[in-house]
């Protein structure tokens, strides 16, 4: 056995032979130095070898009290700088350490032999690193939140090697993949799969260069021998879809002409694209160490209002962290109120964590439509009208084919078209009923290959908005001072917007276009169209709007709305309980749930949410919100919610003969293909939400603590409210709020607190189901 094991082994038998130690002073919050009485079982052992400096780092050993074991630098009770940390499962890490979370490079390994060696960011493999598999893949490149995402090669077990780009762990670009038996591919790739345009070579000297999709040529390609004979025409697995000449060359012109492709498929059918090794779990996955308690007296240590150990404190606890991946955990914080609570006098409510719930959750109220239909003698029924004209002329006008790849001319904010609409029509507009006005189409080009990137049809959008049925106009207008408009079927929205926000969206307009032609998952919003109509008479007023989705059309009834933000002041419904409906948006304040997602479903919205949010920094804009909306899929007759079986805040079931089945996996949704074709990033989620409970009366908590009453929902959400740029108005507003309120608290701050803010409270309140 090496030195450095049977050290640890000794400090493990010396840590179960004795009791912990207790050695720091605990000051009260009136700053009287106090130290209860310490028995000499107490003094005799510490399994905390180091000196511990006051506000400054030092060099721990440290056995836990699970079998984890520690060693390496800490402060402020977490490892912090260089360090080793070994799980009783067998995992180890190696490497630098910020505030309890692996960042900066560091060396993780398996039990079964697997190991990672590179960057870390937050607990996550993100940056350049190498890992190799226990069944000796290898892969070496780029990784974001544990995922292969950039360049990257992996060599595989078997002998193929794939060479290129990656996302979100498949291959994806531009990559070339080579077989042991020499074969390889060199080309475009999507969703782990040969999809666009590449050259295929066998070792034989035979190539294909041409289309291809999911893993087979399709559409135009030339096949060519290596005797200079070739085979060109459009390739499909569909025999009655194939059609091309072969031509063959001057050496074999007596062959036969004739020549069957189907036999390249079938040669195709034989090359697999390796899947290569799963990684069993992720280090992020990887909880620290968490202090229990014994209810025979083993007293676990408590943390002061300053952050010291306290060791007159007597009352047990059920469960405590130690030390936690986020650098403002709930353990050390609720340990804290504790001890506030205690000196305080005030009676303690959580001793035991099966919380006093109340009255159980009631489904709200449903109103039967939302919004008030635009009808004849409506104030706005004549821009109505205005508006579905327009909508008509500019999808219906001819337009020649485009492609993806916008010049950026067309995103110059000079490129509109101006359209008079006299009431007795004219050469391209029809004869109508309402005043004359005029109408005009910003960068038309541009919105026009963003509805065909968002795979609308020309013919629904403008059925939606310019069909029979009048459009509703919301009860009220935003905060902002602009009006909304639903479709009659809900699909999209139309907002009234200022000037500065049409400038605003036409400055960024190339970047929310190469964004979401990037990431097809985004959460931002869609656009689909912005447009302003003139009206009559001597002042011209002009009336601009946008077209954008609306993220909560479902066919499930929404019963819950929330605008999530992350900041608190006035972020809370001035509506009472019954007054609310389902059509009413609640905020941060009113949020008593954490959102739980499958856990392939959860690495995905984290990585999105920081991609967005990163675009979203870079525009400069801020104020913008996640909306979300819940579907409670088990509601009594007497509209009560009903839970699922309910589970203990650690995670176990209360009752362990009943078997848990009713899971968003095990949902109706898997009898119906349909269902599951829809399910997407944001939109018709199953999910489950764990209801929480603010306790007031030592703060004023953003997020409430869990109870482990959980609900099963469909998920819908999205970040909305984008167009709002940090101008000089927005300044003056937090320096004018700062002086009265928390700045931290205020919704105008810098978009890089604004985004860092909301993403910290967006990943508190949405978690991994487990």
């Amino acid at each position: 056995m090496s030195k450095e094991h049977s050290g640890v082994l000794r400090a493990w038998e010396s840590t179960m032979r004795k009791t912990q130690a207790a050695k720091k002073r605990a000051n009260n919050i009136f700053g009287i130095t106090s130290m209860a009485n310490v028995t000499n079982n107490d003094l005799e052992d510490d399994t905390d070898k180091g000196v511990s400096i006051s506000g400054e780092a030092y060099f721990a050993e440290k056995i836990l009290p699970n079998g984890d074991y520690y060693t390496g630098q800490w402060y402020d009770n977490f490892p912090d700088g260089q360090g080793k940390y070994l799980w009783t499962d067998g995992c180890m890490y190696l490497g630098e350490w910020h505030k309890g979370k692996t960042m900066g490079k560091g060396r993780f390994s398996w039990p079964s032999g697997a190991s990672y060696e590179g960057e870390f960011k937050t607990g996550y493999m993100d940056g350049t690193g190498t890992y190799i598999g226990s069944n000796g893949d290898n892969y070496k490149g780029k990784w974001v939140m544990n995922m292969k995402h950039g360049h990257g090669i992996l060599n595989y077990s078997n002998g193929d090697c794939y060479d290129g780009e990656w996302r979100r762990g498949l291959q994806e670009g531009h990559g070339k993949y080579q077989w042991q038996n020499k074969n390889y591919y060199i080309g475009e790739w999507k969703n782990g799969v040969i999809f666009g345009k590449g050259i295929f070579v066998w070792s034989n000297g035979n190539t294909y260069d041409g289309y291809w999709e999911d893993g087979m040529p399709k559409g135009n390609g030339t096949y060519q021998w290596p005797d200079g004979s070739f085979y060109v025409g459009n390739w499909s697995k569909d025999p009655d879809e194939q059609n091309g000449t072969y031509y063959p060359s001057e050496s074999s012109l007596a062959a036969n002409l004739e020549w069957d492709p189907t036999t390249v498929y079938n040669e195709l059918a034989g090359c697999k694209i390796c899947v290569g090794e799963r990684v069993s779990i992720m280090p992020s996955q990887k909880r620290l160490a968490t202090w229990y308690s014994s209810k025979g007296g083993d007293k676990p240590r408590r943390m002061s209002v300053d952050g010291r150990v306290s060791v007159g404190v007597e009352r047990p606890l059920d469960k405590m962290s130690l030390w936690e991946n986020d650098g403002n955990s709930n353990g050390l914080r609720q340990v804290r109120r504790d001890l506030d609570c205690e000196l305080l006098g005030i009676p303690h409510n959580d001793a035991n964590p099966k919380f006093n719930l109340g009255l159980p959750l009631k489904a709200p109220k449903l109103e039967k439509r939302q919004g008030e239909t635009i009808s004849k003698g409506h104030r706005n029924y004549e821009l109505m009208l205005n508006l579905q004209l327009g909508i008509r002329h500019s999808v219906g006008r001819p337009a020649p084919a485009t492609s993806f790849d916008l010049k950026a001319s067309a995103f110059d904010p000079k490129d509109k078209i101006w359209t008079r609409f006299p009431r007795e029509g004219s050469k391209y507009t029809p004869p109508h009923q309402s005043y004359e006005f005029k109408w005009k189409d910003y960068c038309p080009v541009v919105f026009r290959t963003l509805r065909k990137l968002f795979k609308v049809d020309p013919a629904d959008y403008m059925i939606s908005i310019c069909g029979d049925n009048a459009l509703r106009e919301l009860s009220s207008p935003g905060k902002s001072g602009s009006f909304f408009y639903l479709t009659d079927d809900d699909r999209y929205m139309i907002k009234t917007m200022k000037k500065s926000e049409v400038k605003m969206f036409l400055r960024m307009l190339s970047a929310y276009y190469n964004h979401v032609r990037s990431f097809e998952n985004t959460l931002v919003i869609k656009y689909y169209g912005l447009h302003c109509v003139k009206l009559p008479g001597t002042t011209q007023k002009k009336v601009r709007f946008i077209i954008m989705g609306n993220l909560l059309r479902s066919d499930y009834t929404i019963h819950r709305r929330f605008d999530l933000k992350g900041s608190s002041l006035g972020r809370i419904t001035e509506k009472n309980e019954f007054e609310t409906d389902n059509t009413t948006i609640l905020k941060d304040l009113d949020l008593n749930f954490i959102f739980k997602l499958q856990k392939a479903w959860y690495q995905e919205f984290c990585w999105q949410i920081e991609k967005d949010c990163e675009f979203l920094v870079q525009e400069r804009t801020m104020d913008y919100s996640l909306l979300v909306g819940l579907h409670f899929r088990e509601i009594s007759t007497n509209g009560e919610l009903i839970p699922c079986q309910r589970r203990t805040s650690s995670g176990n079931s209360e009752n362990e003969s009943t078997d848990h089945i009713s899971r968003p996996n095990a949902d109706q949704l898997l009898l119906d293909p349909k269902r599951w074709a829809s399910v997407k990033l944001g939109s018709n989620m199953p999910a489950r939400v764990e209801r929480t409970i603010r306790k007031p009366e030592l703060e004023l908590q953003l997020v409430g603590e869990q109870t482990g009453e959980c609900y099963e929902v469909i998920m819908f959400f999205g970040i909305i409210d984008i167009l709002q740029d940090y101008d000089i108005t927005k300044k003056l507003e937090h320096a004018y709020k700062s002086i009265h309120y928390d700045p931290t608290s205020i919704s105008a701050v810098d978009p890089k607190q604004y985004s860092k803010r909301f993403r910290d409270f967006i990943f508190k309140v949405f978690a991994e189901d487990t």
